[in-house]
């Protein structure tokens, strides 16, 4: 890895944040007079803390990392978005990324004028690492890499993650969105190992709580303490950090609705197969199936038809004619399953 301070863009290593009232005091006070707040309306006339310490330190105990090492952001795409402003200088460097994958690491390189490239997969959505390598130049600040990968549905191969991470002198960015539903173990146990190397996790999927964005970030405390350093002061309010918590504290509950997915994946799975309309159903490490069907809008459309709403991939690169479909509830499984088998293609 290049020395951290020449991977970030100059003006925000020499940037001075904005200091909450917050951040000046952090303790217990009997009365509060410092951040213009109303005094009524308890506990939602206070701001919250602006660094979740309390969040955190329950995130430390499940994840075994350390506190510093953990950011939290307005769902995913707001360490996506930082990390690229923290580390890009705009018309001048890029982003490398696979493709197909999750489209926010594009969306977010051209809101923030960044030149996006993107390396295909193989025909096996396999890794092309000498590819992925020979695509970055001197400009190339961060790499993008989602495992289990979106949409696709497997995990990129650890050995060839781990060459990237020992070959790039940059940023190396693994989001983990679905890591709950597969049997790969987290990255975030090297980080450590790997200062370039930062993993993304969120609670919208495994944890049900898609609703209340709250997505975490796993790196070194230096790299941390510069997203910290640009984030908007209050990024995550009191409701979210709250429920968090709460969701966080029934880890037991969200193990047996794990184990519900992971044996309806496996149920949905061999279903697919025998259906005629589909052709082939793509492996899978993640709460989802991508299959290629014989006409992907066609069968799109008429699933509306029966009230169910699956993603139509086909203008995705490598996915002519499939469907992304999310695995449900055991009785959302078999209303899609009998609405399939109503379906002439």
């Amino acid at each position: 890895m290049k020395p951290l301070h020449e991977l970030v863009r100059p003006n925000i290593w020499k940037l001075k944040p904005y200091s909450s009232a917050r951040d000046e005091f952090q303790g217990n006070a009997s009365v509060y007079l410092d951040a213009n707040e109303s005094p009524y309306n308890e506990p939602f006339n206070r701001y919250p803390d602006p660094l979740q310490n309390a969040l955190k330190q329950k995130i430390s105990e499940l994840k075994k990392v350390r506190p510093e090492s953990i950011f939290l952001g307005n769902g995913s795409d707001e360490p996506i978005d930082l990390i690229i402003r923290t580390f890009c200088e705009p018309g001048t460097d890029n982003i490398v990324s696979i493709s197909p994958s999750y489209g926010m690491y594009e969306v977010a390189a051209d809101v923030n004028n960044v030149e996006f490239r993107k390396v295909p997969l193989n025909n096996r959505f396999g890794l092309d690492v000498p590819n992925l390598i020979e695509a970055a130049d001197a400009h190339t600040k961060v790499i993008f890499l989602c495992s289990p990968n979106n949409p696709t549905g497997n995990k990129l191969k650890r050995s060839r993650l781990y060459e990237v991470l020992n070959s790039f002198e940059g940023i190396v960015v693994i989001d983990e969105a679905y890591i709950d539903f597969s049997n790969e173990t987290s990255f975030t146990g090297e980080l450590d190992r790997f200062p370039n190397l930062i993993v993304l996790q969120t609670l919208s999927k495994a944890w049900g709580a898609a609703g209340i964005r709250l997505g975490m970030a796993f790196a070194s405390p230096e790299i941390v303490a510069l997203l910290n350093k640009i984030k908007y002061p209050y990024n995550i309010n009191l409701l979210t950090q709250q429920k968090a918590l709460e969701i966080l504290n029934k880890s037991d509950r969200m193990q047996k609705q794990l184990q519900i997915i992971l044996e309806e994946r496996e149920r949905l799975y061999f279903a697919l197969e025998m259906l005629p309309c589909v052709l082939q159903v793509y492996p899978t490490d993640a709460n989802f199936f991508l299959a290629e069907v014989q006409d992907a809008d066609k069968l799109y459309n008429e699933l509306i038809k029966h009230g169910i709403i699956i993603r139509n991939r086909s203008t995705v690169p490598l996915c002519a004619n499939c469907v992304r479909i999310s695995v449900g509830t055991p009785a959302e499984n078999n209303a899609l399953l009998d609405a399939l088998k109503k379906i002439t293609l």
